[in-house]
C-alpha cells in the first residue's frame, strides 16, 4: 500500500472518529480503511488506534503521529496546488502601485495590451509618488524608482529610468547662458519634491561626476505640473524621458546640457516573498519584464 494514502486514511479516521465514517468520506469500504491503518502500524512498528467491536480510540503514539501527518499532508496539498496554479489561467483582481509619471506615460498605455492577453484579470492601478507599504496596503505589485531599501520584498530589475534636463525657449532667451551644470546656480530650477532631486542634480563629464546643488522658488510633487511650469517659462526642469521627449519633439521644450550625461536611476518591480505566486501576479511580472526589462532600448 501507499504510505501517503494510508496517512490520509488514518488522519480522516482520527478526525471522524470511526472507520465507517472515514470510509464514507473517502468512498472506500471500512475493511479497506482498516487495512490502511494496519499497514501504517506495521510500517511504524507502533499501535496507532485501539480497536474494539464497538469503538476505537487513538493511542498516545497515534495522537503524536496524527499531528505530524497533518503537517505532511498539508504541505503535499500545497505543493500540488502550486503545480496546478502554474498551469492555471490568470484570473482575479491585481492591485498595482507605480510612481505617477511612470504610471501615466509608460505603464498605463500598455495595460490594454496586458488585459487583452489576460481577459480574466482585472487591474487596479494606484499612482502615487510616496513609498507605499506593499503588504499593509494590500498591493500585489509595486514599481519603484531609485535605490531600494532593504524591505524583504522580492525585486526584479527593469530598464533604468532616464532623465532629461529641459526648459522652454522663452525662458532660455531671457536667462543667463546654460552651457555647464555649474551654471545652474544662476538659474531658476523647478524642484521635484520627491527623492534627492529636490536638492541636487548629477551629471557625468570628463571631469568626473558633478553633483550640483540646485535652488528654485517653485517646488511640486507632480512631474506633469512641473513640466507645465517649464513650458510656461518658469525655469529648468529635470524629469523622466517618457514625459519630456514628446514635448521636445513638438517644440514646446528644449533639451539643455545635452553634452553631459545624466546618470540613470534604477527601476524595479517588487512583490511579496511568497513561496507561491498566483498566476495573475506571475503573468504581470513576466509582462512587465518583457516591456520594461533591462534589455529594452
Amino acid at each position: 500500500m501507499d504510505r501517503l494514502t494510508s496517512m490520509t486514511v488514518f488522519t480522516r479516521s482520527v478526525e471522524l472518529g470511526s472507520f465507517t465514517a472515514a470510509a464514507e468520506a473517502l468512498d472506500m469500504s471500512p475493511q479497506l480503511v482498516g487495512k490502511n491503518v494496519s499497514f501504517l502500524e506495521q510500517h511504524l512498528g507502533v499501535r496507532l488506534i485501539n480497536r474494539t467491536t464497538r469503538q476505537h480510540s487513538v493511542t498516545e503514539a497515534g495522537r503524536d503521529f496524527y499531528e505530524r501527518a497533518k503537517i505532511i499532508l498539508a504541505e503535499l496539498e500545497a505543493a500540488e496546488s502550486f503545480a496546478a496554479e502554474t498551469r492555471a489561467t490568470p484570473r482575479g483582481r491585481i492591485r498595482i502601485n507605480a510612481p505617477v509619471t511612470f504610471g501615466v506615460h509608460a505603464l498605463a498605455p500598455l495595460l490594454p495590451v496586458y488585459l487583452k492577453q489576460n481577459p480574466d484579470v482585472t487591474v487596479e492601478l494606484m499612482l502615487a509618488n510616496r513609498m507605499v507599504d506593499l503588504i499593509d496596503e494590500g498591493f500585489d505589485i509595486v514599481f519603484r524608482v531609485g535605490h531600494l531599501p532593504d524591505s524583504g520584498l522580492v525585486a526584479r530589475a527593469l530598464h533604468p529610468y532616464q532623465l532629461i534636463a529641459c526648459a522652454s525657449q522663452a525662458y532660455l532667451d531671457d536667462a543667463p547662458p546654460l552651457v555647464h551644470p555649474s551654471d545652474l546656480s544662476q538659474h531658476e530650477c523647478l524642484i521635484f519634491s520627491h527623492t534627492s532631486l529636490r536638492t541636487h542634480w548629477e551629471f557625468e563629464s570628463a571631469e568626473g561626476m558633478l553633483r550640483v546643488a540646485i535652488d528654485g522658488r517653485l517646488m511640486l510633487d507632480s512631474g506633469e505640473a512641473l513640466i507645465n511650469a517649464a513650458r510656461a517659462g518658469q525655469g529648468v526642469a529635470l524629469q523622466p524621458a517618457e514625459l519630456v521627449k514628446p514635448l521636445i519633439d513638438e517644440g514646446y521644450l528644449i533639451q539643455v546640457l545635452s553634452e553631459f550625461k545624466i546618470p540613470t536611476r534604477p527601476l524595479h518591480i517588487l512583490h511579496a516573498p511568497d513561496r507561491r505566486l498566483t498566476p495573475k501576479v506571475r503573468s504581470f511580472l513576466d509582462f512587465a519584464s518583457d516591456h520594461f526589462g533591462s534589455g529594452r532600448l
